[in-house]
């Protein structure tokens, strides 16, 4: 009975985690993406964007842009407009504008795998084939599986003005082109300056400093163990170097039409590049497939 007057007062107050009971404005923006896709890049890259005159830090990026399952209402409420805020949640007719980040499922559970390990869910030298399958099943995280989470948001928004898809592995190989996007989306004019400088504050080696420095307030490593990082190898292709064939296998047979549309290779595609290519079936036929798996 307290811990529900607790909670009740929590809600009244506006202090309860907003999450799905966010209200949101026309001008929001939300960063979108399923775990370990690149999201918190993204993040560094669009808060340095926004405040170009000060050196970015996870702490501060996380006011800048916060987690809307990390904050309460409350807290939500008192931000300035337009505000840009984080989310893994799958489809959510309430986000008003949505910049989604998609990776190679592949390397997604690489990088999931890891930050398990991190969190001390996994221990050291946990065979990744038995993990594999629970990844697949969307057992691993609780935003669902990479099918459903992509699968959602894509067959929902793709054809709208307000939804802007960008490819992990697009943006790093052409890291300025596709922040380019962003910053036209978010109304930022996108000066060689204002680009290179978000950049600059976003490599890799510079947020694993960082990441030393705030490991032990920032959200996500502050419990976890401090001899793993969290910023990894930030680099794409790791899941086909590192996986084995099993395993690619009951990836690419769970999301395999999904993962063509968005370019990315399979054993069964035609090899013909990296670019999303509509080929035999459409977009929302390969979608569909993977919410009803």
């Amino acid at each position: 009975m307290i811990a529900k007057l607790g909670a009740l007062a929590r809600h009244l107050s506006g202090n309860d985690p907003a999450g799905r009971n966010l209200s949101t404005f026309p001008d929001d923006t939300f960063i979108v993406s399923y775990p370990k896709s690149g999201n918190t890049w993204t993040r560094f890259l669009v808060a340095s964007l926004i405040h170009d005159e000060e050196p970015m830090t996870f702490l501060k990026a996380d006011k800048v842009i916060p987690t809307v399952d990390s904050q309460s209402r409350k807290y939500f409420k008192s931000l300035p407009r337009p505000r840009v805020i984080k989310s893994h949640f799958p489809f959510d007719q309430n986000y008003p504008r949505v910049i989604y980040i998609v990776r190679d499922p592949k390397d997604v559970a690489v990088s999931q795998y890891h930050y398990q390990i991190k969190r001390k869910v996994l221990e050291d030298g946990h065979p990744i084939d038995e993990w594999i399958p629970r990844y697949v099943a969307g057992e691993t995280c609780p935003y669902g599986s990479w099918g459903e989470n992509v699968g959602s948001w894509l067959a929902a928004r793709q054809q709208s003005p307000n939804f802007v898809l960008l490819r992990y592995e697009d943006m790093i190989q052409r890291t300025d082109v596709e922040l380019i996007k962003i910053a036209r989306f978010l109304d930022i004019d996108p000066t060689p300056e204002r680009i290179q400088w978000a950049i600059g504050q976003s490599t890799a080696d510079r947020m694993r400093k960082l990441e030393q420095k705030e490991a032990g307030e920032w959200q996500s490593t502050k419990d976890t163990r401090k001899d793993k990082f969290f910023v990894r190898s930030a680099k794409a292709g790791e899941g086909k170097a590192t996986l084995s064939p099993a395993a690619i296998a009951q990836i690419e047979l769970a999301w395999g039409p999904l993962m063509q549309w968005l370019g990315y290779e399979t054993a069964s595609s035609d090899r013909r590049g990296t670019e999303p290519v509509l080929r035999e079936r459409t977009f929302l036929e390969a979608a569909l497939e993977q919410r009803v798996r």
